[in-house]
């Protein structure tokens, strides 16, 4: 699909733009209406992205690092700035990690991933007050594929808290949207079998 903006100038043409990374077959960025020169920036900054995915899964975080911070210069995106957090979280770097989930937010506020990855950070830092909120919000975000991961998180947190019916309705919940989340229906087992 194709639209002309009209400038003062000239009419600019623009196409939709809809992308996919090949970590999981996600949505790179947003669908959204870009000029050609854009639309050659996001596509350079997906084969950079999908590079970093490639690094970060081989276990080379420097190289991986490097690699989604050439794809944000290229085009920033959501996805960019919550992988290289999550690179940043495999290298002790929380603090770092937290602060480029921030910065995806600021890219793309419907993008749940980096609600649910500060989340989870907060948890492994013993923030547990602060974790609950960002937890949340991840699970109203208009876009995002993993919804069951905030469920669990939030099961952590209850669990942590000695919560145990909270803690079970969002192991419960996490493992009705995805029956394959075996650590969900573990973890709710080994609760209910404490009740018991």
């Amino acid at each position: 699909m194709a639209e002309k903006v009209r400038t003062q100038e000239s009419e600019i043409e623009t196409s939709l733009v809809s992308l996919r990374a090949s970590a999981g077959d996600m949505p790179f960025g947003r669908d959204e209406f870009l000029t050609e020169e854009q639309a050659a920036s996001k596509r350079e900054a997906l084969r950079y992205f999908n590079e970093a995915y490639e690094a970060q899964m081989r276990g080379d975080l420097d190289e991986a690092a490097d690699l989604y911070k050439r794809s944000l210069s290229a085009y920033p995106t959501a996805e960019a700035h919550t992988f290289l957090g999550w690179t940043y979280s495999f290298m002790g770097l929380v603090d770092e990690a937290i602060e480029e989930c921030r910065r995806a937010i600021e890219v793309d506020p419907d993008f749940g991933n980096p609600y649910n990855d500060i989340g989870a950070y907060l948890i492994e830092k013993g923030d547990l007050d602060s974790a609950i909120a960002w937890l949340e919000r991840a699970k109203t975000a208009a876009r995002y594929e993993a919804y069951f991961y905030p469920h669990f998180n939030l099961g952590r947190v209850y669990e942590a808290r000695g919560k145990v019916y909270d803690a079970m309705r969002e192991y419960k919940r996490a493992f009705e949207l995805n029956p394959d989340y075996s650590i969900a229906v573990r973890a709710f087992r080994v609760l209910q079998s404490k009740l018991n």
